[in-house]
């Protein structure tokens, strides 16, 4: 396997996982990688459904605490990040920007679940209107947290909302939402972020990543090169899915490298 870096994970230190973290790195050493970053929930103002209350607030403590001492447990097999994924809303500039400065992460990925007060994972995000028009919604949204939320190193699953639609991407294509599109990639270019391949989307019944590839493309051939892989594996089992597939596309794209991060700092390997 040539990509042996899977910088996109999340353990029972995220409400929507029950793994316990010892198993993802235990999985993950007996797979062959070399460097994994647990990239935890830390979701803000999420809209919950009654019962969910507080499912993505993180407790950091609790959290660097397992992860520095299973660190040291198996620093001789394998480089375990300290990284979380933080969920970005507008309105939470001041919030986000403190939590960023909180800890000395290695790796912060910025990700949208919410849009404009919705969760795109629930059909009700897409009633009563086409699926172009949610996504178009979706993308305004992600272009607006890019740019007023600049406390990431990495978005994450740009095409997240994809997922979810009636018909999941059967009917979506870059070419749709290029403007917009257009605008979020060059922003991350310009301001130095770099973007996520996150083989999620075949685990999720898609025939692309997410992004697709068509967006993978045209990343690069505007000039992007700061590029991670993660499986966004929630359980064990999903932990470097599809990396095979990952590294080809990569490469079918014109990428030669893909990133991992130390201190907040991308280091390149060769694909």
């Amino acid at each position: 396997m040539a990509i042996t870096s899977d910088f996109h994970m999340h353990s029972e230190f995220s409400g929507d996982s029950s793994a316990p973290m010892e198993e993802m790195i235990q999985k993950s050493i007996s797979m062959g990688l070399s460097h994994i970053c647990l990239t935890e929930h830390y979701d803000p103002d999420y809209v919950y459904l009654p019962g969910e209350e507080g499912m993505f607030e993180l407790n950091t403590d609790s959290y660097l605490y397992e992860l520095l001492r299973l660190r040291e447990r198996y620093k001789n097999e394998i480089s375990v990040g300290f990284g979380v994924e933080l969920g970005l809303q507008p309105h939470l500039k001041r919030e986000l920007a403190v939590f960023a400065k909180s800890q000395n992460f290695d790796f912060i990925i910025g990700s949208s679940h919410i849009c404009n007060h919705k969760d795109v994972y629930y059909p009700s995000f897409f009633e009563g209107r086409s699926e172009e028009e949610a996504h178009h919604e979706y993308f305004e949204s992600v272009l607006e947290c890019v740019k007023s939320l600049p406390y990431f190193d990495v978005y994450g699953h740009l095409d997240y909302v994809v997922r979810y639609g009636p018909t999941k991407n059967a009917n979506y294509t870059y070419d749709k939402h290029a403007d917009i599109l257009d605008k979020i990639l060059t922003y991350l270019i310009e301001n130095e972020k770099g973007l996520e391949l996150n083989t999620g989307g075949f685990t999720n019944g898609l025939n692309d990543p997410n992004p697709s590839i068509d967006i993978l493309k045209r990343y690069h051939k505007l000039g992007g090169e700061i590029i991670t892989v993660g499986s966004d594996a929630h359980t064990p089992k999903y932990i470097a899915a599809n990396f095979n597939k990952a590294c080809d596309i990569l490469k079918a794209c014109g990428f030669q490298y893909y990133c991992i991060f130390q201190s907040r700092m991308p280091e390149f390997l060769k694909l």
